[in-house]
């Protein structure tokens, strides 16, 4: 599998892409007025304890009041002992060190853990935890155990590390001995860095604080199958060359300046890729397509054959389409980055054989999936329920906002529904109002010319009725539901 990272960079924001074998992957965007804050560890300062929802309100400075669940709090265990309620945990005024686990998304703000953890190239350090473990994605038995008993003999070692606890990550896999150990030195001195600060700082106050996107797609998604590292940065491409000199120097060579006039995402088509991911609608290549709708409570994906009539029968076409949909909905995913309840109505099979291999192969496609995903097995009603990790907003809700026209709807009332919302409405000021000269609808363009037009005679019978004449104005400025009444 050959991969590229392309970083894009302009004073505004930072944008990086993980291309495989010339088709992109995964998006990441961060605004400079606006960046994430997961991995950010606060001072915060409990304000209100929930102890109906085991939960309470923390606040850390962010323009949001944040949320913390009993079950993100570290506490100590004895044997037998019951697990405490919230209250016996926090209580308000009560300043504590807390770690974004997941950004603010809409009106929700961010969510907390006390059980901190710091990531480096190799390692995740977690102070309050005790557990040596190993990527799950790294599968070969041997290697793992050399992993897991290396970096014991290291924490062992050393006196800093007791009482914390370590994950080695995936790209860990083959590396030597020294450069665990100094992976592990450079976690211990930065809590204790950390420590520091939080010692002296105010409550609400910003201890530690994340990388910027740049550093952190290096740091987090950079391994052995990455060929080229495109920037067009010239001073960002000097901040990665320092941390890949610190960080990981076999990647020196691969990291290059992209100087070229035309834009960097244009080059690889990244730009229609990105304005396609924000579209309701994807075609799949034998003709099918693919719906996907977003909403508060999950992600749903529908496939449909379209165009697509196959050859030999019907069983045999919905079999190929949905086979094709499961390498779509995978790379759709990881490039739209959607989370949370995700449910996907495949087509119909009668074959059980054929919803088994439809299964089997979206297994597969998930397997690159950078982050954690859950499957379950086709319902009787021909679904496929999944979970997939969600930490930060997704692509649509980080580039748009809901339309003020419909408000999220996905649609408006048609011109005849508002010219009958019209009339009703001139009734009641009729009964309310005593109008001297009569009354002018202010309306949407498209609304007055119904009005004007197929309606006509029922604005004369109206006219009529209340025995008050009824005028007419275009408002540019307001959607098609938008109007008002004005009386004369």
């Amino acid at each position: 599998m050959s991969e590229e990272i392309l970083i894009n960079v302009t004073p505004m924001e930072c944008r990086v892409a993980l291309v495989e074998n010339g088709i992109v992957q995964e998006l990441f965007v961060e605004r400079t007025a606006r960046r994430g804050l997961v991995g950010n560890i606060y001072k915060g300062r409990v304000v209100r304890v929930l102890p109906g929802m085991q939960a309470a309100f923390v606040e850390v400075g962010l323009s949001r009041t944040a949320f913390i669940h009993a079950n993100d709090i570290v506490w100590s265990k004895a044997d037998g002992e019951r697990t405490p309620v919230i209250s016996e945990l926090l209580h308000e005024g009560q300043n504590v060190i807390v770690q974004v686990m997941k950004d603010m998304m809409g009106s929700k703000g961010a969510r907390l853990t006390t059980d901190l953890s710091i990531p480096s190239r190799y390692l995740v350090y977690m102070p309050k935890g005790e557990h040596v473990g190993v990527s799950q994605r790294i599968e070969e038995e041997a290697e793992r155990d050399r992993l897991k008993n290396l970096i014991r003999q290291l924490k062992a070692e050393s006196p800093d590390t007791e009482g914390g606890g370590f994950i080695v990550r995936t790209v860990a896999e083959g590396v030597s001995e020294h450069e665990l150990r100094r992976d592990m030195q450079f976690l211990v001195k930065l809590w204790r860095w950390i420590q520091e600060r939080c010692a002296s700082a105010g409550s609400a106050s910003l201890i530690y604080e994340e990388l910027p996107l740049f550093l952190r797609t290096l740091r987090d998604l950079v391994n052995a199958d990455v060929e080229k590292i495109l920037i067009d940065s010239r001073e960002t491409h000097a901040k990665v060359n320092e941390f890949v000199h610190e960080f990981m120097p076999q990647m020196h060579e691969r990291l290059e300046h992209y100087p070229g006039e035309r834009p960097l995402f244009d080059l690889y088509n990244i730009e229609d890729d990105l304005q396609k991911a924000l579209q309701r609608k994807v075609m799949l290549k034998s003709g099918g397509y693919l719906i996907i709708d977003q909403t508060e409570a999950m992600t749903t994906v529908d496939v449909n054959t379209g165009s697509f009539v196959g050859t030999r029968n019907l069983e045999d076409t919905v079999f190929k389409t949905n086979l094709e949909a499961t390498h779509v909905i995978a790379r759709q995913l990881r490039l739209r980055n959607l989370g949370g309840i995700i449910i996907i109505d495949f087509i119909d099979m009668e074959e059980l054989e054929h919803r088994q291999q439809v299964l089997r192969s979206f297994e597969r496609m998930l397997v690159r999936d950078h982050a954690k995903t859950k499957i379950t097995q086709v319902s009787e009603l021909g679904l496929v329920e999944m979970t997939r990790k969600r930490t930060r907003e997704s692509l649509e809700h980080l580039l748009c906002e809901t339309c003020p026209a419909c408000q999220g709807r996905g649609t408006v009332k048609t011109a005849e529904t508002v010219c009958y919302e019209i009339f009703r409405e001139i009734l009641r000021e009729a009964r309310a109002y005593d109008a001297a000269h009569g009354y002018r609808v202010v309306a949407n363009q498209k609304v007055i010319d119904r009005l004007l037009g197929e309606e006509s005679a029922a604005v004369a019978d109206l006219e009529l009725f209340i025995g008050k004449p009824i005028r007419f104005s275009v408002e540019a400025l307001y959607t098609q539901e938008q109007f008002d009444i004005v009386l004369l």
